[in-house]
Formats: structure tokens, C-alpha cells, sequence
């Protein structure tokens, strides 16, 4: 098992959040908490606050970005073989709407094959409260087998 699999199901969800911005402190910018982690999935809540705001009053997309980094991250991890690592190369990005909301970001990459050495494109989605999509994002990860 995952070694941050085994403290999310461990701490919970909050103390877990709290924990990985320990480990990586930019993620505290958004204050996400990871609502969910298991092999191919992990969503968290980001919120509409106004430290993440854009000019227009609603989140900025690069905290949707962050947000997106997160969750794709986190599933990636927790899904790669035992001695794996990985590394994001790259994102592509849609904004489908200005999120006016808390959103609901979630990695489901059920159906992404981590087993292999190399690229695998992770996908990403940001919903509001209302269950529309307002942020789309294919995170490119590049996995490494000792």
C-alpha cells in the first residue's frame, strides 16, 4: 500500500490535507481538503475564498491548476507499483466556466494504466456546487520503475 494511502485511511481527510501541505507547502495557497484517496481516484474541496480569487471575484485558474496538481498527484501515487515515482511534465488546461463556487475537484483515472514505465495522461475535473463543470485538466505524468 501506498505510504500516503496508509496515512490518509490513518489521519482522515483533514489531518492528511494538513499534513501534505507540510510536504508541499504551495498546495496550502488553496487550503484544499482531500475528501478522497484510493488507487485511480482522489478528489478534494477547494473553496471560494477570497485569498483565491481573481479580479472578477471568482477562483483563479491557477488554483484550479493547483487544485488539479493535487488530485492528479495524489491518485498517481497512490495507483504507481511499490518502488515507483513519478513527476508531472505537463498540463493542459479548459476553462469551461467562471467558478463561482466551491468546487469539487476530482482525479478519476479508473481507467489509466500505472502499471507501465513512462507518459500516462491523467484527467481532471472541477465541478461547483450545482454539479456544473468548470475546469477541465490532462495531467501528464511521467513514471519511473527502479
Amino acid at each position: 500500500m501506498s505510504q500516503f494511502l496508509a496515512m490518509y485511511n490513518q489521519m482522515g481527510p483533514e489531518a492528511f490535507s494538513k499534513g501534505v501541505e507540510q510536504v508541499a507547502p504551495y498546495f496550502a495557497t488553496i487550503d484544499p481538503e482531500i475528501t478522497s484517496l484510493k488507487p485511480g481516484y482522489c478528489e478534494t474541496m477547494l473553496r471560494n475564498q477570497k485569498k483565491v480569487h481573481n479580479h472578477l471575484g471568482t477562483i483563479h485558474a491557477i488554483a484550479m491548476c493547483n487544485a488539479a496538481e493535487l488530485v492528479g498527484g495524489m491518485a498517481t501515487d497512490v495507483s504507481i507499483p511499490e518502488g515507483a515515482r513519478w513527476i508531472p511534465q505537463g498540463m493542459t488546461v479548459a476553462y469551461l466556466a467562471k467558478a463561482k463556487t466551491d468546487l469539487r475537484v476530482v482525479c478519476d483515472a479508473a481507467d489509466v494504466d500505472f502499471s507501465k514505465p513512462g507518459e500516462v495522461v491523467v484527467p481532471v475535473a472541477a465541478f461547483d456546487t450545482d454539479g456544473n463543470k468548470c475546469f477541465t485538466a490532462d495531467i501528464t505524468m511521467n513514471i519511473k520503475h527502479k
